[in-house]
């Protein structure tokens, strides 16, 4: 198995960059100012000096502009703490099954995985899977007892050829004695093959599904 590993935060990048230019501006404010202050201490009238509380006023702000310095640069290392953190906790889900919100799941290992929940129990339970470009090429029945059912597809469509690759979607369709629907959910479930902290949230890959850590519920070796 492939893991890849994207580690290159666009997000992260994006607080370093909004950060330094906060510096950039902040340090560029201090030298004009330090600048200013001294021509006006070189230049004052030795018979007229500047006033000493205008020079205090002066000083204090000059000492605001350092700590605005300081600040800029202790919250770009912790935008970048934060980054590692969030990358690091991820590899750890790499090559684990999960099983986590969502409808579509991938292709691996020539076999697509699934589970699905009914809140009570249904009549009819119908089963289908669409390919990418969301043409259906499977159906089945399912189990329509109440509760969480696993639902592995091996490929094989209901035209009789074989799907080796690809992401597939899976809706479920329950409805009780009455011929009211029934409330259901549906999981994916899928080995992790990368992590992608890009967006400036950590998600896992599971081929080429991103899926957020927050979205999983289980976790398996």
């Amino acid at each position: 198995m492939t893991s890849a590993i994207n580690t290159s935060n666009t997000a992260g990048s994006s607080t370093s960059t909004s950060s330094s230019t906060a510096a950039t501006s902040a340090s560029a404010s201090y030298n004009t100012f330090l600048t200013l202050l001294t021509t006006q201490l070189k230049n004052q009238d030795p018979l007229n000096p500047t006033n000493t509380d205008t020079f205090t006023s002066e000083m204090i702000q000059l000492s605001g502009v350092e700590q605005e310095l300081a600040i800029n640069d202790t919250l770009g290392t912790i935008s970048t703490n934060l980054n590692s953190v969030a990358t690091s906790n991820g590899l750890g889900y790499i090559g684990k099954t999960v099983t986590a919100s969502g409808t579509t799941s991938p292709m691996q290992s020539g076999t697509v995985k699934w589970t699905y929940t009914l809140d009570s129990a249904a009549s009819n339970v119908k089963l289908t899977v669409k390919d990418s470009s969301g043409d259906t090429v499977y159906t089945t029945t399912g189990d329509a007892t109440s509760g969480t059912h696993s639902f592995s597809w091996d490929g094989k469509t209901t035209s009789g050829s074989t799907e080796s690759t690809g992401d597939f979607t899976l809706s479920v369709a329950a409805s009780d004695t009455s011929g009211d629907d029934v409330s259901t959910s549906t999981d994916l479930v899928g080995t992790v093959t990368g992590v992608d902290s890009s967006s400036g949230t950590t998600k896992l890959k599971i081929g080429d599904i991103e899926v957020s850590v927050s979205k999983v519920s289980s976790i398996n070796s």
